[in-house]
């Protein structure tokens, strides 16, 4: 489905004439999942791009006013929601502008405090009362779920790489992962910590986007930017911040194995920048993995 300036200025005007006037503009780094567009200078137009992202609509609309006066940093603010219309058929969503920078390693100034901003904004986001949440679903592809629901995948992908990875190093990380699930009552949960979703301004973290995966259960897979952007110093600080105990991290390291797994089975025999980046995830969860192994028979 084809999803630009003339479809978003229609649906406004159709819907929001108030806001006809408005400038419309694609963002530059606007998703996957979602495409999105400035409206005018202060508010975006946010529409899923597929039905399977179509449910996060009503969800994001319901949960995001009753989070954002819990947490330490700005979230997306819904200001309207649309309705079907012009031959594009799902909810859509208008919100606040959020200013700020895409994160990059070249635009945080300090890496280590970004990542305990960003524990800190998490171990916030984990206290909120959970009473309106949502558990994991279709609706966030089960993240804050059972690991094992990704099982078959996830060992379909380690046959596929079999020449290209240790097989024997890998599939203890996931079966690690898989020993463990979170027994304590559910918590609010991102469901995509990562540097696409965090938003800089002067060199520092500022804001948090995107909740379309966020749910109620295990905050685990919010843990896997450990691995997929900080390092060494910064992911210590990460680690240090959250309190969370090793089963966790274990589960942790599984779904961000997970997804490096996938991404590289999809791409087998590219030499692609997204490739390089999966090969480095997993070298480093092996790493991180075999360290906490040591520490817990020390």
């Amino acid at each position: 489905m084809k999803i630009d300036t003339h479809l978003v200025r229609c649906l406004i005007a159709a819907q929001f004439p108030q806001w006809a006037d408005l400038s419309i503009r694609p963002v530059e780094s606007g998703g996957w999942d979602n495409r999105t567009f400035h409206l005018g200078e202060r508010l975006s137009v946010r529409l899923p791009s597929a039905e399977q992202y179509a449910a996060q609509v009503a969800k994001e609309q319901k949960c995001l006013p009753q989070l954002s006066p819990y947490l330490p940093l700005p979230i997306p603010m819904p200001v309207a929601k649309g309705v079907p219309g012009e031959n594009y058929p799902w909810h859509w969503s208008v919100y606040c502008w959020l200013e700020g920078e895409t994160a990059s390693l070249d635009n945080i100034a300090n890496l280590r405090q970004f990542a305990a901003t960003l524990a800190s904004f998490l171990s916030a986001l984990q206290k909120i009362d959970t009473q309106s949440g949502f558990p994991p679903g279709a609706h966030n592809f089960y993240r804050g779920g059972d690991l094992s629901t990704y099982d078959k995948q996830t060992r379909g992908a380690i046959e596929v790489l079999r020449q290209h990875i240790d097989f024997g190093a890998v599939t203890a990380v996931w079966e690690a992962g898989l020993k463990s699930t979170w027994d304590n009552h559910p918590v609010w949960l991102h469901g995509d910590v990562s540097a696409a979703n965090m938003l800089v301004r002067n060199g520092r973290l500022v804001a948090v986007i995107d909740f379309g995966c966020c749910a109620i259960g295990d905050p685990a897979c919010d843990l896997t930017i450990a691995w997929t952007f900080l390092s060494g110093a910064s992911r210590e600080s990460f680690r240090a911040a959250l309190h969370l105990d090793e089963n966790t991290w274990a589960r942790a390291r599984g779904w961000a194995m997970w997804k490096a797994l996938i991404t590289w089975a999809e791409s087998v025999g590219d030499n692609s920048s997204v490739v390089q980046h999966s090969q480095h995830v997993i070298d480093q969860i092996l790493a991180d993995h075999f360290t906490a192994k040591i520490n817990s028979v020390a």
